[in-house]
């Protein structure tokens, strides 16, 4: 068993500033502004801190445990990039493959344009191909990152509805116009639920299946899954019922029964244990306890950045792609020390969930951080502050 918790010194952390972590987030339950949260950093393949603050279910009083199950929503994105990669590796798939190879839907699609104040479709002029739904470059959207025609279409046909099938969703979407044309731009979207598609299509099975077989059972990872078991629904992390800044508060997905959609871009719930499976698993070049699913080449490849100087498309994008970073293959890529607001060395790839868990991988210092929680309204906060506190405790 790896991720042994050790002193953080042993592992170049600093015990009364990684403690100052802790103290901080424990303000934070103390202000009301935190309901709970669990705290990883591992370092040199040991953990230098796995903690718990705050509390499990405001609503109850129960207090925050380190095997809470948390709802990681695009903290599946790397899992399901991982799968598809995996399908590389053993030469069912290339990644200049266009989508319309697996998936007949995406054979004719259009591209929506501005002209005189009007939307007008045209036919794309070269296909979205697997590599464009892996770094999110193949025109699709999520329908929360703004208010265009197309967005409309995604609200008004409930393209986040977790009612109909993958192969459902995949039909319906496959219809929708894009919003640029595949290849020329970066746009966060619903590219990685199509993936989950792909995945199923080439393997013969459920995305659900395929993930436990080849990815959760192989890795340790038996806590992850599209629904949390019944005998597990008292360990179910929950936000405020209630913004504590006085926003809007998000809804959150139920995760206590099974859906008909298994989102491979955000249905995944997981815990800090299992996740810090995965990103040991990471951190390693595709190898964890002796079980290898990927080549470490692979892995190098997959958190490089993919993007080069095409253009993010939209705001909503921008803000999640901070300065000085590119995208990989399922990551977020950082390609400068400065610029950025967090600090990180030059290859650190990270990526966050909806609902407020975040993690990021240092392969520079070796080092690995999570932060699981919800609070979906203070996400941004969290994560920039846990990023700032995790490097000021490094030594070295």
């Amino acid at each position: 068993m790896t991720l042994k918790l050790v002193n953080p010194e042993k592992v170049g952390l600093c015990p009364r500033r990684t403690q100052r972590l802790m103290d901080v987030l424990q303000s934070e339950v103390d202000k009301k502004r935190l309901p709970g949260a669990v705290a990883v950093v591992a370092r040199h393949g040991q953990l230098a801190l796995f903690d718990s603050v705050g509390l499990l279910n405001p609503a109850t009083g129960t207090i925050m445990t380190r095997d809470a199950r948390f709802r990681i929503y695009s903290m599946t994105k790397p899992i399901v990039s991982v799968a598809a990669m995996m399908l590389m590796e053993e030469g069912k798939l290339l990644l200049a493959d266009p989508v319309s190879r697996y998936l007949p839907e995406f054979g004719v699609q259009q591209v929506a344009t501005w002209v005189d104040g009007k939307v007008q479709l045209q036919g794309v002029a070269k296909a979205a191909t697997l590599h464009d739904l892996l770094r999110h470059t193949a025109g699709m959207t999520y329908e929360f990152l703004g208010s265009t025609p197309v967005q409309r279409q995604y609200t008004q046909l409930r393209m986040g509805s977790r009612e109909r099938s993958l192969a459902d969703f995949s039909q319906q979407l496959a219809g929708l116009p894009l919003v640029f044309e595949p290849g020329s731009a970066f746009e966060y979207s619903r590219a990685t639920d199509v993936l989950g598609r792909v995945i199923e299509v080439i393997s013969g099975q459920s995305l659900e299946t395929f993930l436990y077989e080849r990815i959760f059972a192989p890795l340790g990872m038996q806590h992850t899954a599209f629904h949390v078991a019944e005998q597990h629904h008292e360990l179910i992390a929950e936000p405020f019922a209630r913004d504590p800044d006085g926003g809007i508060q998000m809804k959150v997905i139920d995760v206590r029964t099974q859906t008909a959609l298994a989102s491979g871009g955000g249905g995944l719930t997981s815990t800090a244990m299992d996740y810090a499976r995965f990103l040991q698993f990471m951190l390693n070049r595709g190898e964890l306890d002796g079980v290898r699913l990927l080549g470490a080449r692979t892995v190098d490849f997959m958190t490089s950045d993919h993007l080069g100087e095409l253009t993010v498309f939209s705001a909503g994008s921008r803000a999640l792609l901070p300065a000085g970073h590119g995208f990989g293959l399922g990551f977020a890529v950082r390609k400068h020390l400065g610029v950025a607001t967090v600090p990180g060395s030059v290859g650190t790839y990270f990526w966050g969930g909806l609902a407020g868990t975040t993690f990021f991988v240092d392969p520079a210092l070796d080092l690995f951080g999570m932060l699981m929680l919800q609070a979906p309204n203070q996400r941004e906060f969290y994560r920039m502050l846990f990023r700032n506190m995790v490097y000021a405790a490094l030594l070295d």
